[in-house]
């Protein structure tokens, strides 16, 4: 959910341009250069912080698939914990 609130400026990209952008009748009342550097630097801060959040997402998981194995080696015979250790696994 997070991820899909983060993409909107990804998503809405060509809208955010539109604006940033100055038509011909705001030319002189609204600098490009200035609001293009806005528009860029507001892109790569989401995506350092969507970067972030995913590395961080595959941190946790990993330690908990690297429990799940601990714990699967202790009772191999253990459906659940194979069914639960799966489905992080596919995460």
């Amino acid at each position: 959910e997070l991820l899909r609130v983060m993409r909107t400026i990804d998503d809405r990209i060509v809208h955010e341009l539109n604006t940033t952008i100055p038509t011909a009748s705001f030319v002189g009342k609204v600098d490009p250069g200035q609001t293009c550097k806005e528009l860029y630097e507001s892109l790569m801060d989401a995506h350092a912080n969507r970067e972030r959040i995913i590395k961080n997402c595959i941190s946790q998981t990993s330690a908990v698939v690297k429990t799940l194995k601990e714990e699967r080696e202790k009772a191999p015979e253990d459906a659940a914990l194979l069914k639960q250790l799966r489905k992080e696994q596919t995460k």
